[in-house]
């Protein structure tokens, strides 16, 4: 599958003097090994792969003197492949179980700089979180991979050309031939259902049938909670479950905002916030501030007692929710579809790279998103169908006067005094 991370890996690979030790984050199963090996494959003589979880005899190397040159000769000889500057890269997969493979990547970019090391951590945030890493600060660069995107799902099924044509679309503000917008907005509900996990989208594919889907969504979720147990305290890990299985209910109610009692009668902060945390480290939920204000810049003004939680992946999110395949394919008026839409959008705005926020006035209007974008602040609006009637982004755009705004539906393309109608297929263009 084409990602959008090979060019980034590429322009790492090119850096000369300035160029770090590589790490490659994010949740379990959204393809950073296969990412890494088919980078090594392709632009690399060879590559040495070290899969620091399961091999303990190599994890255990790390336990002893970690001086780079000390390290690449049992590599070398551990593997049987010969490392050579420029030639062979090096990847420490599931390097968040190894403390000192951790830290040892400060002392190769210190001392062995030209050489190539990639690392992958599925769990990186909680592991540093814990406190008995060292992280080395400033010693490593770091890109985050999200499932694949709504674009990326689109090159997994052939669609290029489709993807230029909203893409050209998009950039005129001119609406997509109705032939064209009607198969877009069939793959965007096909997406609603698969989501962006690599192994989903493969099931899918080999047989063209989504019914072996929920199989493997199902497996994903097995072992998020399977690393719950392992990488938190028993007591943690049932107050992290408890907190990740409340969220479909808690973005089915009218205010989504995240209720602690919903988890729990009686819940708080107090009890459930490390927890929050913990799946926001783990990469498997999106996290969105509240904010009271619109101004640049945005961060300064979020509130940290209020925040919503997506699911990383709407498709797991739609299995987890247990909505029927044909309600979402068809387009049914299901009250939840609502809920789906806006973990969707959630999901494509932070594989773009922005920071998620929502905007609240007085309790009296609410947006559901708010980026900032350079210097300008965008209100989002997001529809679940064609109706698009609504007073909180009348609200905003007279609060705040923004250059633009935008309303996201499955209308197609067009704008009007400064409102940019965009179908929800075309998030990745914003």
């Amino acid at each position: 599958m084409k990602r959008k991370i090979e060019g980034q890996l590429l322009a790492w690979k090119q850096k000369t003097a300035d160029r770090l030790p590589l790490i490659v984050n994010g949740a379990r199963q959204v393809g950073k090994t296969y990412i890494l090996r088919r980078f090594g494959e392709e632009q690399f003589s060879n590559v040495v792969y070290i899969n620091l979880e399961t091999n303990l005899t190599v994890a255990s190397y790390f336990d002893e003197n970690i001086q780079p040159e000390r390290l690449l000769r049992y590599l070398e000889a551990s593997t049987g492949e010969h490392i050579i500057p420029s030639e062979t890269l090096i990847i420490f997969d599931e390097i968040q179980s190894c403390e000192r493979a951790l830290t040892a990547l400060k002392y190769f970019c210190e001392e062995t700089p030209e050489f190539h090391i990639a690392a992958a951590g599925s769990l990186l945030g909680v592991a540093i979180n814990r406190q008995k890493y060292s992280f080395p600060v400033g010693k490593v660069e770091t890109i985050t991979l999200y499932p694949l995107d709504f674009e990326e799902y689109l090159w997994a099924r052939g669609k290029e050309f489709l993807c230029r044509e909203i893409r050209a679309a998009y950039d005129s503000m001119e609406p997509l031939p109705d032939a064209l917008h009607q198969e877009a907005i069939e793959l965007y509900r096909e997406y609603l259902l698969i989501g962006g996990m690599p192994a989903c989208i493969n099931a899918f594919l080999k047989r063209r049938s989504f019914l072996d889907v929920p199989l493997v969504q199902s497996e994903i979720l097995d072992n998020y909670i399977a690393d719950m147990a392992k990488y938190a305290s028993n007591a943690d890990s049932v107050k992290i479950r408890a907190c990740y299985n409340s969220i479909p209910a808690q973005l089915a109610k009218d205010n989504k905002k995240f209720q602690y009692k919903v988890v729990q009668k009686g819940g708080s902060a107090t009890l459930f916030g490390a927890s929050i945390e913990w799946l926001n480290l783990a990469g498997v939920v999106l996290k969105c501030q509240r904010i009271n204000q619109a101004f640049e810049p945005i961060a300064v003004y979020a509130d940290l007692s209020a925040f919503k939680l997506y699911m990383g992946d709407v498709g797991l999110l739609t299995m987890k929710s247990g909505i029927s395949q044909q309600t979402v394919l068809s387009g049914e008026g299901n009250t939840f579809m609502g809920a789906l839409t806006e973990n969707y959008v959630a999901q494509q705005l932070a594989a773009k790279g922005y920071d998620l926020y929502y905007w609240e006035s007085s309790s009296t209007a609410e947006l559901d998103f708010v980026l900032q974008k350079g210097n300008q602040i965008i209100g989002v609006e997001v529809k679940k169908g064609e109706h698009v009637h609504s007073r909180s982004l009348s609200v905003f755009v007279s609060n705040y006067k923004p250059a633009y705004s935008i309303r996201l539906s499955l209308k197609n393309f067009g704008e009007k005094d400064g409102l940019k109608a965009v179908p929800l297929y075309a998030v990745f263009c914003i």
